[in-house]
Order: C-alpha cells, then sequence, then structure tokens
C-alpha cells in the first residue's frame, strides 16, 4: 500500500491488521494501518468533522490539522506508534492511534506496556459502532506488540467516548483529576470482554441480513425490454408476491424516458431513481456487474443480491472476479448475498418479498430456511409447498435463503439474524461446506439452545465457487462437534424435512419412552423395532385392530398421552375395510381432540396410503397459529396436522384439483406431522428426544475446574525457550515431561538403552520390574508387532529379551530401545489434542490398539473442556463398556481419566503454543491413570486467536 520512499517502518507493513467488520447499522467497514500515503485522506477526513469533535479530541479550538500534526498523524512504526482508519469508499470515517508511554507519559519503547489511544470519528457516523470496532482492532494490536495497558484521558462531557470504553468489557480503572476523566483499561481478554464482543457481532451481522431481507425498497438491475429472462423474472415474482416497499425496474437499455416495464416505474441507470434504494437485485451478465455495483454504492445501496453466474464456479479467473466484486461491495459498505443466488424470501405481512427464481410465494410459516445450491433450495421449498410424494401435510416458511457462492453473506450470518428473530422457531439449514466450523459451533451452540437448528451436512468436498478453510479433521469428526453444539445432524433433505416439520409443530419430548398405538400389529411391531434400532425405549404396541373406530383411537391416545410413563405418542394407521370403517375427517377430529387433552407431548402419525387421513391431519396451510376449518367440523378445538408437500399453486384436494386454502386456527394450535413410512417418523423423533435432551444439560453446561497445582506461568516461560530454537518443533521427551508436570500430569520415566548393559542399569535405576519397548516411528505403539516385553521381572530376562528385540527387529540404533517402570494393570487408552485451522482446538479419546483406529471409535470435545464435557467424553466412545467393569473385569478409575482430559485442556487452552500434544498409551488402572509415553509439539501463536476482534472473512 505504501509507495512512498520514505523509510517509516521498523516493520513492515502489517497487512494481518487489515480486515473488513460489520457496524452496528448492519453496514461494513475497512480497517487498515494509516501509512504515509494517507496524509489527503486525513485532511479531508479532519475537514468533515465538526468543531464540537474536535475540541473533544484535542482539549482546545482546532480548525485544522499543522502539517507537523499530518505528519504526526500519518507516519508509524507499527510498534511504539500506530495508527488505525475506518474507511468507507476509500474515505476515512475514523481514525484510533496509540502512542506507548513510559513512566510519567513520556514516550517510551518496549519493554514498557502502557500506550495513551485516542479517537476521532465523523459526526456522520457516529452511533455507528465504529469506535467500539476499532478499540477491538487497536487493543488486539497492541497486545500483538507487548501492551497490556491503554490510559485515555477524556473530558467528562464526551458521554459518547466514555461509554465506548466503559462497555468494552476490560478491567478498567477510572478517575478525575484537572476536569478530565482518565481512564486506564486492562487489555487481557475478560469473559465479560467476550461477551460484549460476540453480543456486538451479532446484534451487528443480524442486522446486515435484516437490511437484506426487509428491504423498503427494492431496484431490480437487468430487467429485459422483452418479457422472460431472469430479471424480468424476479421483477414478476417481486410484484406478484405483493411486496410492500416501492420496487423499481433498472435496465440500461430501455429508452431515454423510460415509464413502467409491467406497471413497474423504469429507470436507465439506479443513481436516477429519486427515492433510497435499500436492495438492488442484479440479474446482468458478470462482466457488467462492477459498473452495476459502483452505481449502488454511490446511489446509497445497503445490499446486494447476485444472481449473475460466471463467477468462482466457473474457474480460476471467475474466482479471481468473485474476489473483486467482494472487495468492491464492501468498500461501499455493502453486503452481498451470491454471486450465482437463487435468492431470498420473506414471507413476513408487511413485507412480502420473493427476490428469487421460485415462481410463487411460498405460504407464510414459522421455519427459517438456509441452502447454498439453488438446485437444493428448490428441493426444499417444493417438499415444504406440496403433498405427496413424501411427508404429507402443509407448511411454510418465515425467511428463505440461498446464497448461492456465498462470497460474503453466509449460513453463520443468517443464523445470526434466525437467533433473535421472533418469526422463526425452526431453522433448517442445507450445508454443502462450512466455511468457519469453530464461528458455526459457537453460534449453533447459542441458537439451539434458544430453538432447533437442523442441518443436512456435505461430505467435505467443497463444490466450485466455495471459499474455505483448510480442515485436517476427518468429516464424522467434525459432524460429531456439531452434534455436541446442539445441532441436529441428518443426511438427507428427506431427514431434514421430516426433523424440522416435527420440531415445528409438536413440543419436545421430555425423554425416550414411547409409547405405539393403531389399528396394524405388523405396522406397530415395525415402529416398535425401529425405536429400539435408533435407542428409544418403546412400549409393547397396542393393537387396536383393524375394525378401531375413531372412538376407539381417541380413548387410546388420550390414555396414552395421559399415562406418566410415556413421553410421546406414535400413531400408526392403515386404511380400514367395509361400511363401519372410520372416515379419514372422523380419525382425523379424533386424534386432533385427544392430542388437544395432553398438550405437553408429542404425536406422530404413520399412515399407509390414507391419502384421505393425510389430507384431514394437513387442514391447515401453514406452521404459523391458524384458524379452524369449519369444514372439519372442529370449530374451536385446537389443530393438528400432517407433514409434507403441498402442489405449488395452493392446497389441493386428493384428487389433485386446486382448493381454497384453509383459515388459520386458534392461537396455541398444535400440529399432528403424518408420515408415509415407520422410519421416517421415528428418525425425526429420535432426533427430537436428542434434542430435547441436549436441551437440558445445555441448561448446566459444567465447569473448567481450577487446579492449584497448575503453574501457568512457568509453562509459558518454558515454552518460550523452546520456541526460541525453531519456528514449529516436536519437543524432547525430557522438555515434554517437564512441560506436561507443570500441569500436574506426571509421565512414568523411560531411560535409553542402546545397550544390554545400559538396559540393565536403567532397570536397577528404576527397579523391578520393568518393559523393555521399541520407540522406532515404526514400532512405536505397536505392540501388535511384538516390539514390547512387559513384566521383566529380572535382569535374565531383561538381557534374553534384549537379544530377541535385537534378533526381531535388526541393530538397537533402529529399534531406539528404553526401559520403563512396569504400570498398574488397567485399559490402555489415548488422549490427543490438534489445532485444527478450521474447527479450533480439538480434544479426542479412544482406546489405544488396532481395533479402535479401525473401527475409528473415537470421541471428540471442542477445547475448553468443562467437566461435563470430560464425563460424557469418557462414555462416548462404543468400547466404553471396558472401562467399566464388561464382563465381570474390574472398573477402572475413570475418575483420574477425566482429570487427566480437564488438566490437558486447561494446558492446550492456556498456551495456543501448544499446537498438538499425544499421550499415549495411558494406562487406566483401578487406581490412577498411568501415562506412559508423550510427545508435544510447540508452534509460534496465530497473531489473532478466537478472542481477536471481529472480522469478515478476508477476501
Amino acid at each position: 500500500m505504501r509507495t512512498s520512499a520514505e523509510p517509516q517502518s521498523r516493520y513492515e507493513y502489517p497487512a494481518h491488521w487489515e480486515a473488513d467488520v460489520v457496524l452496528r447499522d448492519g453496514g461494513t467497514a475497512r480497517i487498515r494501518p494509516i501509512t504515509v500515503d494517507d496524509a489527503d485522506r486525513l485532511v479531508h477526513f479532519y475537514e468533515q468533522v465538526s468543531d464540537e469533535s474536535k475540541y473533544y479530541r484535542f482539549f482546545a479550538p482546532y480548525p485544522r490539522l499543522s502539517a507537523k500534526d499530518v505528519h504526526r498523524f500519518t507516519h508509524h512504526d507499527f510498534v511504539d506508534r500506530v495508527g488505525l482508519a475506518a474507511t468507507v469508499g476509500g474515505e476515512f470515517i475514523a481514525t484510533v492511534r496509540y502512542d506507548r508511554i513510559g513512566a510519567g507519559g513520556a514516550p517510551a519503547s518496549g519493554p514498557a506496556d502502557e500506550a495513551e489511544v485516542a479517537f476521532l470519528v465523523q459526526d456522520a457516523h457516529q452511533g455507528r459502532g465504529v469506535a467500539s470496532a476499532l478499540l477491538e482492532h487497536i487493543a488486539a494490536v497492541a497486545r500483538e506488540r507487548g501492551i497490556r495497558r491503554f490510559a485515555a484521558e477524556v473530558l467528562p462531557a464526551n458521554n459518547k467516548m466514555i461509554k465506548v470504553f466503559t462497555d468494552a468489557g476490560y478491567t478498567q480503572k477510572r478517575s478525575f483529576e484537572d476536569g478530565v476523566v482518565r481512564l486506564e483499561l486492562d487489555l487481557e481478554p475478560t469473559d465479560r470482554a467476550l461477551a460484549v464482543q460476540y453480543a456486538r457481532e451479532q446484534r451487528a451481522e443480524a442486522r446486515s441480513v435484516q437490511r437484506l431481507l426487509a428491504p423498503g425498497s427494492v431496484a431490480v438491475i437487468g430487467v429485459g425490454r422483452a418479457p422472460g429472462g431472469v430479471g424480468r423474472s424476479v421483477l414478476a415474482n417481486i410484484r406478484d408476491a405483493g411486496y410492500e416497499g416501492a420496487l423499481y425496474a433498472v435496465n440500461k437499455a430501455f429508452p431515454e424516458d423510460p415509464a413502467e416495464v409491467e406497471g413497474v416505474a423504469a429507470y436507465r441507470c439506479v443513481r436516477d431513481v429519486e427515492g433510497p434504494v435499500d436492495l438492488a437485485v442484479v440479474a446482468v451478465p458478470a462482466e457488467y456487474v462492477p459498473a452495476v455495483v459502483a452505481e449502488c454504492g454511490e446511489h446509497g445501496v445497503q445490499g446486494l443480491v447476485v444472481l449473475s453466474a460466471g463467477y468462482a464456479e466457473s474457474g480460476p479467473e471467475g474466482r479471481e472476479r468473485q474476489r473483486a466484486l467482494v472487495r468492491q461491495a464492501r468498500a461501499y459498505g455493502m453486503r452481498i448475498i451470491g454471486p450465482n443466488a437463487f435468492g431470498v424470501i420473506n414471507t413476513a405481512a408487511d413485507v412480502r418479498l420473493n427476490a428469487s427464481l421460485a415462481p410463487e410465494m411460498p405460504r407464510p410459516g414459522r421455519i427459517g430456511m438456509f441452502a447454498q445450491s439453488g438446485a437444493i433450495g428448490i428441493a426444499l421449498l417444493s417438499r415444504l409447498h406440496r403433498r405427496g410424494g413424501g411427508v404429507t401435510g402443509t407448511t411454510g416458511v418465515s425467511t428463505f435463503v440461498s446464497a448461492g457462492n456465498r462470497a460474503d453473506v453466509s449460513g453463520n450470518d443468517v443464523l445470526q439474524y434466525w437467533y433473535e428473530d421472533p418469526d422463526t422457531d425452526v431453522v433448517l439449514m442445507y450445508l454443502e461446506t462450512i466455511g468457519n466450523p469453530r464461528k458455526f459451533t459457537r453460534l449453533a451452540r447459542r441458537t439451539a439452545a434458544a430453538k432447533p437448528l437442523v442441518v443436512v451436512q456435505g461430505t467435505g468436498t467443497a463444490p466450485q465457487g466455495h471459499a474455505v478453510r483448510a480442515t485436517r479433521l476427518p468429516y464424522a469428526t467434525v459432524s460429531a462437534l456439531l452434534r455436541q453444539a446442539g445441532v441436529i445432524r441428518v443426511d438427507t433433505i428427506t431427514e431434514l424435512v421430516d426433523a424440522g416439520l416435527l420440531l415445528a409443530r409438536q413440543p419436545l419430548p421430555a425423554g425416550p419412552r414411547v409409547a405405539i398405538l393403531g389399528n396394524s400389529e405388523s405396522l406397530g411391531v415395525l415402529t416398535y423395532d425401529r425405536c429400539l434400532a435408533e435407542g428409544l425405549r418403546p412400549a409393547r404396541p397396542l393393537d387396536l385392530t383393524t375394525g378401531a373406530t375413531p372412538e376407539d383411537f381417541h380413548r387410546a391416545l388420550s390414555a396414552a398421552l395421559a399415562d406418566d410413563t410415556n413421553d410421546s405418542v406414535v400413531v400408526t394407521a392403515i386404511p380400514a375395510i367395509g361400511e363401519a370403517s372410520p372416515g379419514d375427517a372422523e380419525l382425523a377430529e379424533a386424534l386432533r381432540s385427544a392430542a388437544a387433552g395432553v398438550p405437553g407431548k408429542p404425536v406422530l402419525v404413520v399412515h399407509v396410503e390414507l391419502g384421505g387421513l393425510a389430507e384431514a391431519l394437513s387442514a391447515a396451510a401453514s406452521t404459523a397459529p391458524q384458524a379452524v376449518d369449519k369444514a372439519l367440523g372442529a370449530a374451536g378445538a385446537e389443530r393438528v396436522s400432517a407433514t409434507g408437500p403441498d402442489p405449488v399453486p395452493a392446497t389441493a384436494t386428493p384428487d389433485g384439483h386446486p382448493a381454497t386454502t384453509p383459515a388459520p386456527p386458534p392461537e396455541g394450535t398444535r400440529l399432528i406431522p403424518a408420515y408415509p413410512a415407520a422410519e421416517r417418523a421415528v428418525r425425526a423423533l429420535a432426533e427430537a428426544v436428542r434434542y430435547g435432551q441436549w436441551r437440558r444439560e445445555a441448561a448446566d453446561p459444567g465447569r473448567v475446574p481450577e487446579y492449584e497445582d497448575i503453574d501457568e506461568k512457568g509453562a509459558a516461560r518454558l515454552i518460550g525457550e523452546l520456541l526460541e530454537r525453531g519456528e514449529g518443533l516436536t519437543i524432547p521427551d525430557a522438555q515434554t515431561c517437564e512441560l506436561l508436570a507443570k500441569y500436574g500430569i506426571q509421565v512414568r520415566r523411560a531411560l535409553p538403552a542402546p545397550t544390554p548393559e545400559d538396559a540393565v542399569e536403567a532397570a536397577r535405576a528404576l527397579g523391578y520390574p520393568v518393559a523393555l519397548k521399541a520407540t522406532a516411528p515404526h514400532l512405536r505403539h505397536r505392540a501388535d508387532l511384538g516390539g514390547v516385553r512387559l513384566d521383566l521381572s529380572d535382569e535374565e530376562q531383561l538381557r534374553r529379551a534384549y537379544a530377541e528385540l535385537s534378533e526381531l527387529f535388526g541393530k538397537p540404533e533402529e529399534l531406539r530401545p528404553v526401559v520403563q517402570g512396569m504400570a498398574p494393570r488397567g485399559v490402555d487408552t489415548v488422549v490427543r489434542t490438534v489445532i485444527d485451522p478450521a474447527a479450533g482446538a480439538v480434544l479426542s479419546f479412544g482406546l489405544a490398539g488396532a481395533a479402535s483406529q479401525l473401527l475409528d471409535d473415537t470421541a471428540h470435545r471442542l477445547i475448553p473442556v468443562t467437566d461435563r464435557d470430560a464425563t460424557s467424553l469418557v462414555r462416548a466412545i462404543r468400547t466404553a463398556p471396558l472401562l467399566f467393569g464388561w464382563r465381570g473385569s474390574t472398573p477402572v478409575d475413570t475418575p483420574a481419566l477425566e482429570e487427566l482430559l480437564l488438566r490437558v485442556s486447561r494446558l492446550v487452552d492456556d498456551h495456543p503454543e501448544v499446537v498438538a500434544v499425544t499421550l499415549e498409551p495411558v494406562v487406566v488402572a483401578p487406581h490412577g491413570a498411568n501415562v506412559l509415553g508423550a510427545t508435544v509439539r510447540l508452534a509460534p501463536p496465530p497473531a489473532r486467536d478466537d478472542h481477536g476482534p471481529r472480522t469478515m472473512p478476508a477476501y
């Protein structure tokens, strides 16, 4: 960026300090270091600041900057003197700087760890959260440069700036002297500071999505002069949906003085629109998009939905075009959905926006839907909008986003919006990739604590056009981490809809106990078997026989719901034959009225070739509260409905002809979902049971224990000394044992034995019995290859074992043998941690041995691990019974194992330089856990960690 030949820095330009941020009002700004080339920008910026703001900054009238001031504020060494600017459209809107000071406030260099900090925000941009974002970034820069405290002097009348400091969450001191408020901030991140940062991030990103989903005005750019084409279709979809705001059609090929296109005001350029344009839907060829974005930015458009293709999905050239698009839009403070997007939908009565390629507006409902692929988005809307061919019934959506290449707005942003959206009760997401699993997991955990989040996750292969962080974790591991965050993970779109509709319509089950009743013994048994396979606890099915009447169903369902030993009920129904067989409407009403009597337990229906029952159960058009359908004779009663797709135009009768949409039922209605197969119903119910259990446990997530014997500072010193030897290294065994010991983790001593005599001396030092192990890479931790001899009780056995190993595997220098004291017998386990660039720090646990590796029987938790996490981690593997006395064996000391896991978690969480730890094997005995082998890998910490300032994904 800097072109001047004048040296200004003891460091190279710190490009990693550059960042795009979302501001409080949903707009964006770019934060970057100020350089010598910014003199003119600084002067222009200062001219736009009011005299009052200048007075607050300099404590005196200061109408203009002198040449000396400009030089001082643009020349930094990026260590002791740093300035950052927030920019929009390339122009400064705010600045912040720090100057390192020593005792008495004089300028200083390191090791002085205090700095004075000062802000200046253009008046037009005050109240947008610019100063708060700059404080986060300048604090991160200061910590990186060894500064631990900020000092700021503020006039008492400058309440806005005082609030910026006091609301940041840092530990601070406040004093008043000589008419000035002096604030001192400890820059060490605190839990409160992190909570404040996450809350601001949520509000800002939610607001940025809201501006896209609920705009006051929309311009469709690229509307063809003749019918047909993407732009003309989207314009018609917006108009036909009954959009409540101002709508404009834009195409530079229109005549000089166009009036209207299909009843919509038409313009040749968005700049010609007299009023504001909140959202622009861009449907022009990719080569014309940059000019359109520039026009939108200059007109003050807040966001873009880019339907145009020809970007990263088309190859390297398109990928560069996509990066340029994001950079250009962000320079104007705009956010983008797309490119290559299918569009967005908002069914709210005061919005009614269908800015998508879907020809029909979905029914209003309370399900939020996100898909990256347009094809998947179409499939999801279709499943929720049709009858037949799947889950029966009708439902609706609150909002729908198909993000295409998701170059900017991603599932994380939309999740921030849905978290606080009162119109969304359930979230369904189809994620082909997860660009930032670490953040998604954090957001998912918070969202899932308030409303269900159901996700189909891609297999890990990123489609063309998706920029994702590389991850070293297997797909199954990422899936397991998502489940721990409360995400309901399913494998197909069908399962996504099945689970989502149940969660949208029914209460969460209190447990796994399931009652089954119906008029088919075989279908009841099939349902029973599927419940067992899904880990539920079903009661024996109640067979009402094929002659059951609606009254029989009503009586049986009422009794099952009233029974305290049942948490949920599955009703099975098959067609009955004969004049006395119940009608579909009568049976639906019987189930409705019975379910209404006990509203706290979920009810599901499994039906076989009972189209009429499905139709009767689905006599509502939405998951939102609706009025009673008088045709079913249910006035004043609670409504239930079946799940599933309905023909796109409207509700349909069983013969497929359009029917009028029923009136909504009363507030508080529950809709009963119906499924065409037992396995689908039970799978959805099992997911709801597991999610309900997670919700109950999430209310008490546990705690990260404090251990008095941990020497955090000593470990930091040792790590610093070791890192001076290299950028990344696996540290020697002696230092590994020393580092682990500072966290209370003792590794059994092992002594090298390059000769038989050395082995004998080592055994004498350790005391018999001992073990002799080959530690060569190809033999390490491979007891199955015969490279270990145990329980050697004397010198003769030791020498014989040494000779055997040498004969089998080669010379001692190839074997690298060691002698180690015997540990008490127990179960061999493995504890590992890794720092994944996408998911963060992960703790893994499993049993040692080839069988566990072959079956991938390993459990994972995100670090930091709480006591509850450690307890569940030990029990999460399939071979966990071996730890608890399987087949009469002696149970081992799992509390000692859990404490070891917690100590390893603390080590990695406290020191980001520890990038990998392996404890193998850990022998868990009836009393105690013994670590027999350990390796630790160190690397310099990242310049910005998870607790760093808010940033948008880099482009």
